[in-house]
């Protein structure tokens, strides 16, 4: 199932020690990353401090995208969960006063997106 997730653009989670590794040199002082998912290329971390989007652009991967979320901007935020045929539940981000959401992520069936919304809910809310 793992293939036809990354197919589908699924986001699985990976290890904040990994991500530290990898995306360390992103960071400011006192940051620490709580919170990782890949989706085929692209990467979205959370920290104690902001929401981190890595987009790899073109084919040959070498242009990358890095935006960056203070969870102060994050106005809203929505949960799709999965039904009976749709294999994925769906995170929507909506940053000040966009109509559409700045960010639409889906996790497949092995995340808990009740604890990511948890999460989220935490730093927007909290």
């Amino acid at each position: 199932m793992g293939f036809f997730n990354k197919i589908l653009g699924n986001a699985s989670e990976v290890s904040s020690e990994k991500l530290l590794e990898k995306y360390g040199r992103l960071l400011c002082e006192n940051e620490q990353i709580e919170l990782g998912f890949k989706l085929i290329r692209d990467t979205f971390m959370f920290t104690n401090k902001r929401l981190i989007l890595i987009d790899v652009q073109g084919l040959t991967g070498s242009k990358i995208e890095y935006k960056s979320m203070p969870y102060k901007n994050i106005t809203r935020f929505s949960l799709e969960t999965a039904g009976t045929f749709d294999l994925d539940a769906e995170l929507k981000i909506w940053i000040s006063s966009e109509s559409l959401p700045s960010v639409s992520k889906k996790f497949n069936n092995s995340i808990d997106v009740y604890e990511v919304q948890r999460y989220l809910a935490g730093k927007v809310v909290g």
